[in-house]
């Protein structure tokens, strides 16, 4: 699967309209596909035994998407493998009081993985150039009103890059992934849940009516993404009309950049390669 076609690292634009969820999977063959992907999260469960030994990276993985894109499939499928010691993920609903209290970026900084932890963020603080962008919840927000300016996002798209290559310096790999669904696509699932009883706790009220809003947020997607592409902390836009198509896409994309990590298991130092050789005699002399 060649990835460069939906990697944006600042080098070329993401344009919605010329984008289609759909297209690659329809020239794929999906067993290969599915077969790639479970290849896939077989070397990640090696190379995240080894990143969680050697412990001296994190890695950030940003999910961003409108409703039913397929985000929480994602991470249930892809991290299936996975040692759970080593995997967090934080979901990011609607902020609370306390969260309002502190700067938009407060709550992701206190969630961000330790060395040797993969950290996977369920919507972000990129949700306050999209859904805010849209809504203009900054307005009702207590701000001091020399941050309401008209440029209040294009300094926030500067103060993200910031904050991720400050990630990028110290430690943390950025890997952003926009789920991208269309909107034909996101109707026909929303129908399937309210179809299956079991999954209409799913639904809600304010997932249908941010339909409404589909081009604005769109747009919102298209600043964010073109304004916040680094070399560091690229985003990948996902065809994501197809889940099956999707995981295996994110797997492919954790997987490469794991394989780039390359990690390794800590050398033994002789002082402790004594110790194991005398625990060894220990044991094989217990009565």
């Amino acid at each position: 699967m060649d990835l460069g076609n939906y990697k944006f690292n600042g080098e070329k634009v993401f344009k919605y309209k010329a984008f289609d969820p759909a297209a690659e999977y329809l020239t794929m063959d999906k067993e290969v596909v599915l077969s790639t992907g479970e290849l896939n999260i077989k070397k990640m469960e090696l190379l995240q035994d080894r990143f969680y030994a050697q412990g001296k990276e994190s890695i950030l993985i940003i999910l961003q998407a409108m409703d039913a894109a397929g985000k929480d499939g994602a991470i249930k499928h892809v991290m299936t493998g996975l040692n759970p010691q080593g995997v967090e993920v934080t979901n990011f609903k609607k902020p609370s009081s306390e969260d309002l209290s502190h700067d938009y970026l407060w709550r992701c900084i206190k969630n961000l993985p330790a060395r040797g932890k993969i950290g996977i963020f369920n919507r972000s603080y990129y949700e306050d150039v999209l859904i805010a962008r849209v809504h203009e919840l900054y307005k009702t927000q207590n701000l001091p009103d020399r941050c309401k300016s008209s440029g209040i996002f294009e300094k926030r798209y500067e103060q993200i890059i910031n904050f991720e290559k400050y990630l990028w310096e110290n430690g943390t790999r950025v890997i952003k992934f926009f789920f991208c669904i269309s909107k034909d696509e996101q109707k026909r699932r929303f129908l399937k849940r309210i179809d299956d009883k079991n999954k209409n706790w799913k639904l809600s009220d304010a997932d249908v009516q941010e339909r409404k809003y589909w081009d604005d947020y769109m747009k919102a997607y298209e600043l964010a993404i073109n304004s916040t592409a680094t070399q560091h902390s690229p985003w990948y836009v996902v065809p994501s009309d197809k889940k099956w198509f999707a995981r295996s896409f994110v797997s492919q994309v954790l997987t490469e950049v794991m394989e780039k990590i390359d990690p390794h298991y800590p050398k033994v130092t002789k002082e402790k390669e004594k110790m194991v050789q005398k625990c060894k005699g220990l044991l094989l002399n217990e009565k």
